[in-house]
Formats: structure tokens, C-alpha cells, sequence
């Protein structure tokens, strides 16, 4: 078993294999109580006015709790960032990484601009970590690389590949 799950590791391409082991060590971490989710979350003052830059990296790298919603989550990222390297990106793994970086500077600047957006900011300020809307990002660009791909849920009811997002936010609200 452990064989396995090591092989399976092993053969992640390196973007994924990166942000997966980041995602899960920085969680662990958190949960450990050896680092302080004060110290990750997006605060573009902090980051302003006391030039804490990791802040834009970390907040991509917590999934808060280590439950049930963290297991899906990682499921997610595993499977979609790897499918995506492996096929969409394949032999193209800088191009990959400018797509992720990309995907979360556009993320980081909905939250901030609209942090400073009147009746707006009240809400974009309870955001303060985007690792799950980075996930989703990666199932959506997966999803639209496929969209004829049939899928199960569960085994209850197929869908194609198109849907995967909602289907995906679906089950993550329950």
C-alpha cells in the first residue's frame, strides 16, 4: 500500500506534485498549530505597507480544516492540475505554471479591487484565502479542455465533463 501511494506520488508531474505537497504541508501545519493561519491569509495592507509578499503565495497554500471538504478539495487538486499538466499542458510545463499564476493574479485582483469598491468591500474582505477558488479554476479549464468527457457522480447520475464545475460546487456545498 505504501509502494503504491509512493509510485502514485512519484509520477504527478512537478507542478502539481509541488502545489499538492505545499497545499498539504501547509495545512498539516496549520492544524499542528506550528503555522498560524494569521501569518498566510491575503492582506493586501500587510502586504502594502509592511511588504509581507509571501502573503500573496500562502493564501493559495491553507484549505483551513483538515475534514472532509479538505479531502475533496485535494482530490480535486490532485486529479484536475495533474490532468491538465499531463494533457492540456503536456511538454509545456512552463506554460503551465504561467497559466496558474496567471489564474491567481486574476483571482488576488477581483479580491483587492473589490475590497475597494463601495457596498463591495464588505463582502471581498471576508475572503482572505484563495485556495479553493484556485482549485475550481483548475476543474473549470479542465472541464472546458473536455467538455464531451461523460462522468458519474457517485454513480447516480452522468453528466459530461461541462457541467463538472457546478456539479463540483455541488458537492462541496453539501
Amino acid at each position: 500500500m505504501a509502494q503504491a501511494v509512493e509510485d502514485w506520488y512519484r509520477q504527478m508531474p512537478i507542478i502539481t506534485r509541488s502545489y499538492v505537497t505545499a497545499a498539504v504541508v501547509t495545512t498539516i501545519g496549520c492544524s499542528l498549530d506550528i503555522i498560524s493561519p494569521s501569518n498566510l491569509y491575503l492582506n493586501p495592507k500587510l502586504v502594502m505597507k509592511n511588504y509581507e509578499f509571501w502573503r500573496l503565495v500562502t493564501n493559495f497554500l491553507y484549505f483551513r480544516k483538515m475534514d472532509l471538504d479538505f479531502m475533496f478539495h485535494m482530490f480535486f487538486l490532485a486529479r484536475y492540475c495533474k490532468l491538465l499538466e499531463e494533457n492540456s499542458f503536456r511538454g509545456r510545463t512552463a506554460d503551465f505554471f504561467y497559466m496558474l499564476l496567471f489564474g491567481a493574479s486574476v483571482l488576488t485582483s477581483i479580491v483587492i479591487i473589490g475590497g475597494n469598491i463601495p457596498y463591495l468591500s464588505e463582502s471581498f474582505s471576508k475572503i482572505i484565502f484563495l485556495s479553493n477558488s484556485l482549485t475550481f479554476m483548475m476543474v473549470y479549464v479542465w472541464s472546458k479542455q473536455n467538455p464531451f468527457i461523460h462522468m458519474s457522480f457517485l454513480g447516480l447520475f452522468t453528466f459530461t465533463a461541462a457541467y463538472l464545475p457546478w456539479v463540483s460546487e455541488l458537492l462541496m456545498s453539501i
